[in-house]
């Protein structure tokens, strides 16, 4: 399918052939008709991707505080290739489009196939021609309504959030700051009130131009006697000032001040500077409110990725429902879009449709769509028969997930690995493309396809967690040797149907190869420990204390059904100390710092038994601070003691004698990959065991069982349905 993408680095605009994204659950696929290009928000977009990497570092200081955070743990070299991997990639474009149902996923009733819908959300309702698009973020378009028109009910819902977040009421006086298209929307939303309307630019043919929106009072922001005009016009001043403009300067807001009655209301919708002085805000005890893009659920992944509405007696408008009231008003006739539909471009122009919207200065530009059969292709690629074992030639893989892990870490080891980069895939297929040009990639394709093409010798999957398990479950099916990143599985429902799949495989007499990413145990310095501990006869006492640092509720990894950070990060430093004791896990322990809602109990103290009598005491936290290294491991034993601090430095202690070592930072990745590409390439078995695998995943869940009930929890094998036998032998 075609997409149009920017190139974050260079800020240029073209369509490019992409995969089409997979169906997923609580979502449908729709074959987009037509697409608006948000002339203020896009072009912003790309006015960033052109500056220099100064002039990007100038405007996101928040982005440059999270790579000097990064520099401290990982080096400068480090973070400067991770930098270079970020603007080196292609980003989709739009926000708001419409078109017509063609899959409908699994858990959605509200939509059928064939409908027409308007969709939301950007990295959802992509300038592209098919989308994937969660049932929270789709709506049903009227009759009465064209899919041209409906393709604004995104960018007309920010619209409708901001004249809610003002408040007004019939006959009460509304300004309007910034006549863009988010502006002459809301003129009309305000009209249809029953406001009258003052529209504010400060290019006059904008400001002479609202007048055919509705706006009774057209003004530049530099006329003469502003105030006086607003008050004769008025007789308060205005009861609301909505601002819709976009500049750094707190102007807007200075005037927003001025032109208002005493205990007015301002709201921001646009993006402003904010640093207003107090004096008119104070004196006239002025309301200043910022309006959130669609309205509530925006930015909530429960909302949003989920589709857990809210409930309308608590919630009466969600983003949702003011894309419904926004087409309801144009299918009433009360607001009228024709003007700003009068030129659209076939996708094949993107390019033009953007350099012709910035030279005329117009409201928008809307693409449109060829029209396409109505089910999306289905790969047609032979069934493999189960993995071949013996040695091959070359290793040729295909990738599943082009995030940041892939494109950070997996992408380049791979490379240096030596494997055959073949295919790349994503959930939304704009992401892979990006991939296959920045890596070298012979081809983007779906998910699904790479899974199935017999053609492949190994499987590389980087998606989210809760994805995990499907993905190894339909590999082992298509007899695919397979990588899969941590953790193997987000619940014991899912651990239990990896099992169940290898299980049937090895029953058909086919070994699967199954591979996690558990990288730190073939760490250089992990070895060194390794080698130094060797012949021990006494158990052995471990502690790791690890500065992972807050992140946020709306972090992705803290969304329901992701695991969190104990399955999805915590699972590291529990097979290390797997790896390292070398015996098989007995039982755990775990207490998290009663503090559930900036940290989310994050803060674990877990102490994991060994069956040698080996004791593992992992302190994971989020309350620290980031000068302090991240990753710190003490091991006792036998009158020795190894200590590694983030894999910089070793010291190993006996005799009364320490040997420090420093280290070129590496906490396994490149050996990690270099080794399953060898074992794909050779068909040897995996190098991590099966059981091991299931053995740490399954002792991730006994630690959040035990934070829960607060008691020491068995690691239980029997609940499994396919016999394991622990292997502890060494990498």
């Amino acid at each position: 399918m075609q997409a149009i993408l920017e190139d974050l680095r260079t800020g240029l605009i073209d369509t490019y052939e992409v995969p089409a994204p997979e169906l997923r659950e609580g979502s449908i696929l729709v074959r987009t008709a037509y697409s608006a290009i948000s002339a203020g928000t896009e072009r912003a977009k790309i006015e960033t991707s052109k500056k220099s990497l100064l002039g990007k570092a100038i405007s996101r200081p928040d982005l440059v505080a999270q790579v000097i955070d990064y520099a401290h743990d990982n080096g400068i070299k480090a973070a400067y290739s991770k930098v270079k991997n970020r603007l080196d990639t292609l980003s989709p474009m739009g926000y708001s489009c419409s078109g017509r149902v063609i899959a409908v996923g699994e858990g959605v009733t509200e939509f059928q196939i064939g409908g027409r819908v308007a969709c939301a959300g950007a990295g959802y309702a992509n300038h592209c021609e098919i989308n994937c698009i969660p049932h929270n973020l789709a709506v049903k378009v009227p009759d009465s309504v064209g899919l041209d028109s409906a393709c604004l009910a995104t960018i007309g819902a920010i619209a409708v959030q901001g004249l809610r977040q003002s408040r007004v009421v019939l006959g009460e006086t509304a300004i309007v700051i910034g006549v863009g298209l988010v502006g002459v929307l809301t003129i009309q939303l305000a009209r249809a009130a029953g406001c009258r309307v003052i529209a504010i630019d400060q290019n006059e043919a904008r400001a002479t131009g609202a007048s055919k929106f509705g706006a009774e009072l057209s003004l530049t922001s530099s006329a003469l006697n502003l105030p006086s005009t607003i008050r004769q016009f008025s007789r308060y001043g205005a009861d609301a000032v909505i601002i819709t403009a976009a500049t750094k300067s707190a102007e807007p807001l200075e005037l927003a001040a001025e032109l208002c009655r005493d205990r007015a209301r301002i709201v921001v919708v646009g993006d402003v500077g904010m640093n207003i002085s107090r004096r008119n805000m104070y004196h006239k005890e002025l309301e200043l409110v910022m309006s959130r893009s669609y309205g509530p659920g925006r930015y909530d992944p429960s909302y949003e990725d989920d589709g857990h509405d809210y409930p309308i007696g608590y919630v009466r408008w969600t983003e949702k429902r003011n894309m419904e009231a926004f087409l309801d008003l144009i299918a009433s006739g009360a607001i009228n879009v024709s003007a700003l539909l009068e030129e659209a471009y076939p996708i094949s122009q993107a390019e033009r449709a953007y350099a012709e919207l910035n030279v005329a200065d117009r409201y928008t530009a809307i693409i449109n769509y060829p029209e396409a059969q109505a089910e999306v292709p289905k790969p047609r690629l032979q069934k493999a028969n189960g993995v071949t074992h013996g040695a091959k030639e070359t290793v040729r893989v295909g990738c599943i997930g082009a995030g940041a892990f892939a494109r950070d870490v997996m992408f380049p080891n791979l490379k240096a690995a030596g494997a055959r980069l073949e295919a790349v895939g994503s959930a939304s297929g704009t992401s892979a493309e990006a991939a296959r040009a920045k890596f070298g990639f012979a081809r983007a394709q779906t998910p699904s396809e790479i899974i199935a093409d017999p053609d492949l010798d190994g499987v590389f999957i980087a998606t989210p967690h809760r994805s995990h398990a499907q993905c190894v479950i339909e590999a082992i099916k298509e007899g695919r040797a397979l990588f899969v990143e941590k953790p193997l599985a987000v619940s014991r429902e899912q651990l239990l149907s990896v099992i169940a799949a290898y299980g049937e495989s090895t029953d058909r007499g086919r070994q699967p190869f199954v591979m996690v990413g558990f990288n730190r145990r073939f760490a250089p310095a992990t070895r060194q420990i390794r080698d130094f501990f060797s012949g021990r006869h006494e158990p052995m006492m471990i502690h790791v204390r690890v500065n992972a640092g807050r992140i946020s509720g709306e972090h992705w990894l803290q969304q329901s059904g992701q695991g969190g950070r104990v399955v999805g990060e915590l699972c590291h430093f529990v097979d290390w100390a797997r790896f390292i004791v070398g015996s098989d896990i007995k039982s755990v322990r775990a207490s998290a710092l009663p503090d559930g809602t900036r940290y989310r109990q994050d803060n674990i103290a877990a102490v994991v038994a060994f069956g040698d009598g080996s004791i593992a005491n992992l302190l994971y936290l989020t309350n620290g601070d980031s000068a302090v290294p991240k990753e710190f491991y003490e091991i006792f034993c036998e009158g020795s003691v190894a200590r590694v601090e983030n894999f910089r430095t070793l010291e190993l202690a006996r005799n009364n004698k320490i040997k420090r070592t420093k280290l070129r930072q590496d906490k396994g990745h490149r050996t990690e990959f270099e080794v399953t590409v060898e074992r794909m390439r050779s068909g040897e078995d995996a190098p991590i065991a099966f059981a091991e695998i299931v053995e740490v995943t399954n002792a991730t869940f006994c630690i959040v069982e035990a934070l829960s009930t607060g008691s020491a929890v068995v690691v239980d094998y029997a609940y499994h349905n396919y016999p394991l036998e622990v292997s502890t032998a060494a990498v």
